[in-house]
């Protein structure tokens, strides 16, 4: 956990209501981190339906290979998470470890290992002994409790200067259902997932099939639009439980992802996937400004996104912003370099209101007093229109401070 708190945290967190059919306990097993919490537990209610994304890294995780072979089963009854190790490029200890501590797990929560998934974050490359917490699962499901969301945060930090939450209380049916998720993520961010990561639940009544349809298209305009550095981790894990709770209280049984009756809810669980993507780009490593990039007027959505990637993924491009220097012809370098279709002479750029570029040159009514002064704002608005076209796309990036290199530099020590 960095010592200093991100210029872009929260001024406020949400209070976090309890989740009926989730209990969460936290530990210290002391993995890299002393002195605070790096084990989590969330033990869920028999029947918890289940979602997941993960990285598309061609190096995962040994526990992103053992979640995704479990996600066919749709249930879940323990997640055990734990911050410091990434169990990554571990090899056959690596895949050990995951079946010693799914084992584990499962006899904490009598279920089977099938119903048990696995995260891990950290270093990658070092064996992590799962002998120095397994014996720490039995009582922490004995002890968990409904009110730890926050505390689940913190528990999954690294590099984070502060833990991500969010949470939503809609109706299906007439019926109230609750969302809370977390987030971690400060530095390898970049899309396919966009943060190492996420755990969300619910109490809705939602079969695993239409819950895995909700969340792939929830996570297109939300963790799957935000990078902090280009780099796509490991370990990226995104799971959605929904405990089906709410049932008993009347809320319907949803089986298909196009039913009308989810119309708030997939509202609410997109706002919590992007409120949950930009807490990770505001505490990217390092950051001191939140940086949006819109593309317009391309050829496709798909090239627009991929135009605007590569602005929000340019060193240069971010640390112009970090120092505050309106250097659009940077922008013009990136829109260039992306390889996709665009005409120079059609090109226009804008930093907030401020129109730069206009037809192939600098906009003629160009204020550099003006666009000075917006620069210094800690959230700052870039636009590029290519005027070829009608795709769009948003993505989500953070400025490229000093920090990020100290940080980077002895991430390991």
């Amino acid at each position: 956990m960095s010592a200093t708190l991100s210029p872009l945290a929260p001024k406020k967190y949400p209070k976090m209501p309890a989740i009926e059919g989730v209990r969460i306990a936290t530990a210290e097993a002391g993995i890299k981190y002393k002195g605070r919490t790096d084990l989590l537990v969330m033990s869920f209610d028999a029947g918890t339906q289940i979602a997941g994304v993960f990285t598309r890294s061609r190096c995962p995780s040994a526990p992103v290979d053992f979640c995704r072979r479990n996600l066919g089963g749709g249930k879940a009854r323990m997640l055990v998470v734990n911050s410091g190790n990434a169990n990554a490029f571990t090899g056959r200890k690596g895949r050990e470890s995951t079946e010693l501590t799914a084992d584990a797990a499962a006899r904490a929560a009598d279920c089977s290992p099938g119903d048990v998934f696995l995260a891990s974050t950290g270093v990658i490359g070092e064996p992590l002994e799962a002998s120095s917490f397994t014996h720490l699962l039995g009582d922490m499901v004995r002890q968990a409790r409904p009110d730890q969301w926050t505390e689940a945060a913190q528990a999954i930090m690294t590099t984070d200067t502060y833990p991500k939450i969010a949470t939503a209380t809609v109706k299906i049916g007439g019926t109230d259902v609750t969302i809370n998720g977390i987030a971690k993520g400060a530095g390898m961010i970049a899309p396919d997932m966009a943060t190492m990561l996420s755990f969300v639940a619910t109490d809705a009544p939602i079969a695993a099939p239409a819950l895995q349809e909700l969340l792939a298209r929830g996570t297109a305009k939300t963790f799957n639009a935000v990078t902090v550095d280009s780099d796509t981790s490991t370990s990226d894990t995104l799971l959605l439980f929904a405990t089906g709770a709410a049932a008993r209280r009347g809320a319907p049984a949803i089986t298909d992802a196009k039913d009308a009756r989810l119309a708030a809810f997939r509202r609410a669980l997109a706002k919590i996937l992007k409120t949950l993507a930009l807490q990770v780009v505001r505490d990217g490593e390092g950051a001191r400004k939140q940086i949006e990039v819109t593309v317009t007027g391309a050829k496709s959505s798909r090239s627009a996104k991929r135009i605007a990637l590569a602005i929000a993924n340019s060193p240069l491009v971010k640390t112009a912003v970090a120092g505050e220097d309106a250097n659009w012809g940077r922008v013009v370098m990136a829109v260039g370099k992306a390889g996709e279709p665009a005409d120079r002479d059609l090109l226009s750029i804008w930093f907030g209101n401020n129109r730069l570029a206009h037809q192939g040159e600098r906009d003629p009514a160009y204020s550099e007093e003006a666009t000075s002064a917006y620069m210094k704002r800690d959230e700052i608005a870039i636009r590029a229109e290519v005027g070829i076209g009608r795709g769009k796309a948003t993505v989500w990036t953070c400025d490229l401070t000093k920090e990020y290199v100290a940080i980077n530099g002895d991430y390991r020590s």
